[in-house]
């Protein structure tokens, strides 16, 4: 009862500060996932020419469970020295109908993170002081512009259908966002320097997104669908510094996303429910752009029940993805050292049991085409 008490008042202050400072994408952990699949699945995201969607959707997260590659290290959490990030992400969303197969979208999303450890703040046990302290960070992190284009005519050649879009990510988002760290001066006093990169704001680059979303009604109580999503950033690394107030180099690196799943219409009017698998990752080399730099690489597979409520252009969704499998692969610095050598080096980094996204959105203008809604993720 405690720890939720404690975490609906971290989410109050969150939302709370949000609306005084305006001062967040997504992260599963130590591995910074900040972007993902597209709002929307089945033909809920059709709009016809003029009309509007506005669009809220809430992320949260708690990771704690240490893997190495897939193994997972348990004795972290037994040994009490496993590093936890808590995270919330609030993403203000507006859609706009260029025409009845082009849509225009921007994304403003906003994030709080708090991440607890001991090496950060003195060193683990037994070597370490072996205090456990937090650093916190939050704003807004990097805005996404994108343009999606249905490839068959809604009006004339509805289903299936699939859009292909375009987009940029902005680097509005703080990416050398500095906390305290407790225990690292020359004396043991407490100094202020740039925090984890899973909990940074933004990453610093200027990326292009490549999105696909597509749909098949299989009849007329199940909807096929699905996403994909590949950010590519340019950017090879940025220069900040680290918990010990030293310098750090960290890469700006690649993301991409996936999902596949399928909507049921229940008999209850407006209600669907949706039963689906996703996978989220950073790769340890990008398309674009070089390697170096300090990033950590994995993904997350996850099952994902959710729920769909629709009642006229008000749409509600809520999904909560399950992790089957995790994995914090090699990244560059990794190979490179296993090469030179011999001895397999993998880092490590920490994962959520489960993740909850909720969103709401709100259809406004002409309507042509009856809508098909999905659940809301980002």
């Amino acid at each position: 009862m405690e720890k939720t008490f404690s975490k609906c008042c971290k989410l109050l202050a969150f939302v709370l500060m949000i609306m005084m400072d305006q001062s967040y994408i997504n992260a599963q952990g130590c591995v910074a996932i900040r972007s993902g699949c597209g709002n929307h699945l089945a033909r809920g995201a059709i709009l016809s020419k003029g009309d509007f969607e506005s669009g809220t959707n809430f992320r949260y997260f708690h990771s704690y469970k240490h893997f190495r590659g897939k193994h997972e290290e348990t004795e972290r959490v037994e040994n009490a020295t496993e590093v936890i990030n808590d995270s919330f992400f609030l993403n203000f969303q507006l859609r706009y109908g260029v025409t009845d197969r082009l849509t225009a979208s921007v994304i403003l999303p906003f994030v709080y993170h708090e991440r607890s450890s001991m090496y950060e703040h003195g060193g683990n046990p037994p070597g370490g002081f072996g205090d456990r302290h937090s650093t916190f960070s939050h704003g807004l992190s990097d805005i996404r512009l994108s343009l999606g284009y249905w490839l068959f005519d809604p009006g004339t050649s509805s289903n299936p259908n699939l859009s292909i879009g375009l987009g940029l990510k902005l680097p509005t988002g703080d990416y050398r966002y500095q906390g305290k760290f407790y225990n690292q001066g020359p004396s043991g006093e407490a100094i202020t320097s740039g925090v984890d990169q899973s909990i940074q704001p933004g990453d610093g680059g200027l990326g292009m997104t490549i999105e696909m979303e597509g749909f098949y009604l299989l009849n007329d109580q199940i909807t096929l669908s699905t996403n994909l999503y590949y950010l590519i950033n340019p950017r090879e690394q940025y220069q900040t510094t680290n918990f010990r107030g030293a310098t750090s180099y960290l890469s700006v690196p690649d993301q991409y996303a996936a999902r596949i799943g399928g909507l049921y219409m229940l008999p209850v009017k407006g209600l669907r429910i949706y039963a689906g698998s996703r996978i989220e990752g950073i790769p340890s080399r990008d398309l674009i752009g070089g390697n170096e730099g300090f990033r950590r690489p994995g993904y997350i597979v996850s099952l994902e029940p959710g729920i769909n409520y629709s009642v006229r252009n008000f749409t509600f969704n809520l999904t909560v993805p399950v992790a089957i499998e995790r994995a914090r692969t090699q990244n560059f610095s990794d190979k490179q050292r296993t090469r030179e050598t011999g001895v397999f080096r993998n880092g490590d980094a920490a994962f959520a049991d489960y993740l909850i996204n909720a969103g709401f959105s709100w259809r406004f203008g002409r309507k042509k085409i009856p809508a098909i809604d999905a659940p809301l993720s980002i």
